[in-house]
């Protein structure tokens, strides 16, 4: 069976210097299930072997062997591979999302891409079952890793023809939008972006539609379609996971993590830190370091 291959390939590659040969390509191996905060990226995941759950917003997705997840955003998630061991590691296969690849593509197809609805953004995040064209260009792709000499002029080709069952897919509509200069999913991403770049700033929702280019109604409801949260929901995700990347990286002033992330209040910081966490921060950083 095609996964069987895959599972092989990238259970056999995962954690070497080979693992990192393809621009862009990113093969995995998990032998933890963990509960890990992160940025998702624009990106399309693959699961050979295991299960994965991430949290966005209110949403919930699963997906295991045979079945991808596409991330047309980079957006604030938390991710679990659920029951993944040594035994029975979870494995697999990424590769990023690139806007200019897919414009490049989408200005060379000669073939009818479906239309998508005007004045909608789809959601930035979605799961499908990988048809057989993906997972066999997924496989040849890592091939490559043991030839060396074909790498560096058959991996782009492979890589575009990965791109483009994603563009005429069952999750083409966001990857497509996530090649239009003027699509509604690009205005969300300078948004992300801004907010990604400011989120230690107060900002009025009204000003971030602005600088999307969106009326602040538009800006909001599809802001919301896209991310599963409203603007300053995603903004205290960002705040919450930076302040945890700092705790965890030694430092010990709570209060003064708090104030550098944002908050204003030392109050609010430790409550919405529980809240996002189950622990205090200062309780958090003791359990993760013991």
């Amino acid at each position: 069976m095609q996964i069987d291959e895959l599972r092989y390939l990238i259970d056999r590659h995962a954690g070497t210097e080979s693992a990192n040969s393809i621009e862009g390509v990113m093969i995995a191996r998990h032998d933890d299930p963990g509960l890990e905060q992160s940025m998702s990226g624009s990106v399309m995941a693959l699961i050979a072997q295991g299960m994965k759950r991430l949290a966005l917003g209110d949403r919930v997705y699963e997906y295991g062997p045979g079945q991808f997840l596409v991330s047309s955003l980079d957006m604030p998630v938390s991710g679990q591979f659920i029951g993944a061991s040594a035994e029975a590691p979870a494995l697999g296969f990424g590769l990023l999302l690139d806007p200019a690849s897919v414009a490049e593509l989408l200005l060379r197809s000669g073939s009818p891409i479906p239309r998508d609805r005007r004045g909608t953004v789809p959601s930035a995040m979605a799961v499908s079952d990988a048809p057989e064209q993906l997972i066999d260009a997924a496989i040849r792709l890592l091939r490559l890793l043991d030839s060396p000499r074909d790498l560096a002029i058959m991996a782009p080709l492979i890589k575009q023809e990965i791109l483009w069952w994603l563009i005429v897919g069952d999750q083409g509509a966001a990857v497509r939008q996530l090649g239009l200069a003027d699509s509604n999913l690009s205005h969300i991403a300078r948004a992300v972006s801004w907010i990604r770049e400011h989120y230690v700033r107060a900002f009025r929702v009204e000003d971030v539609a602005e600088i999307s280019g969106m009326s602040a109604s538009a800006f909001y409801r599809h802001f919301q379609a896209a991310t599963a949260m409203s603007p300053i929901q995603f903004q205290k995700q960002i705040r919450l996971q930076q302040a945890r990347l700092q705790l965890a990286a030694g430092r010990s002033d709570v209060t003064g993590v708090g104030y550098s992330v944002g908050y204003d209040s030392p109050a609010q910081f430790s409550r919405e830190y529980r809240r996002q966490f189950g622990w205090p921060p200062s309780q958090d950083v003791v359990s993760r370091r013991t």
